[in-house]
């Protein structure tokens, strides 16, 4: 206890009483405060982890997983549409049946579209990367960088379109049909087809006159330009003749999402 002579007043400062209940009103609210935001952590890490340990990723999925996972969701869409393009056109024919002429003239057209299955004989050429610390395998050479042993796009390219100028009927990449508006593209060192990921070894065939496609392989300057890589660092490169050969109809989307005109 104390007396009021320990607490000086005068004009200006507060009486005894009211100074101390000023001094301390502060941390009193500064106190509670404290606890109130530590309540208000406790609360949003609890709600954040939901019982998981947050200091770890592992719960988190990688880049790779969705990629994943979206390849194969577009690969169960893809089949889902063939089915009901397969039904639509089924439904079409009973309740509008069309002349002999108009049904082959229409077959034609799903042919040369690839909308339809497709047999005949057939070449594949497997492309695969090289071993991944390859070395220079003929004298002269440099020694291989990174980007020397992996399989590009400009090498299935190379491969496609020799064969669309052998007489390629028909060509599948990995499991899907091409047609007129596929793009094989890669990222990395992944292929990305019609929405849909695949990773080397990478095959493709062609159905066709085998002697044919097989001469428009061995005529690319860009295919004789990648065998420079096979023979000096180590890539994949197998041509097969496989025989009678269903090729799969293209059961994707067809419409077009951007267009521009031609000048």
């Amino acid at each position: 206890m104390s007396n009021s002579a320990d607490f000086p007043t005068g004009p200006g400062r507060p009486s005894p009483g009211t100074g101390r209940r000023r001094r301390l009103r502060p941390v009193r609210v500064l106190t509670a405060g404290v606890f109130a935001l530590a309540g208000l952590l406790f609360m949003t890490s609890f709600n954040t982890a939901k019982g998981t340990n947050i200091r770890t990723d592992d719960s988190l999925l990688k880049l790779s997983d969705l990629i994943q996972e979206r390849s194969r969701k577009n690969r169960d869409l893809d089949a889902s549409t063939g089915s009901l393009r397969d039904e639509v056109e089924s439904l079409a024919r009973r309740d509008s049946p069309g002349t002999k002429a108009d049904d082959a003239r229409l077959g034609a057209l799903e042919r040369n579209a690839g909308t339809k299955k497709l047999r005949g004989q057939a070449v594949s050429v497997t492309l695969t990367d090289a071993p991944p610390h390859a070395t220079a395998k003929l004298p002269g050479y440099p020694e291989p960088q990174p980007n020397d042993l992996v399989i590009h796009q400009q090498d299935l390219q190379a491969v496609v379109n020799a064969l669309w100028q052998g007489g390629a009927e028909g060509i599948k990449v990995m499991d899907q049909r091409l047609i007129s508006t596929s793009a094989v593209r890669c990222v990395g060192n992944t292929l990305i087809l019609q929405g849909r990921v695949y990773s080397p070894p990478y095959t493709v065939t062609a159905i066709g006159d085998p002697d044919r496609l097989k001469k428009a392989l061995a005529a690319s300057p860009e295919i004789q330009n990648y065998m420079l890589y096979v023979n000096a660092y180590g890539l994949g490169w197998k041509v097969d003749d496989d025989g009678a050969v269903t090729l799969p109809g293209y059961s994707g989307t067809v419409n077009l999402h951007h267009a521009k005109p031609v000048e």
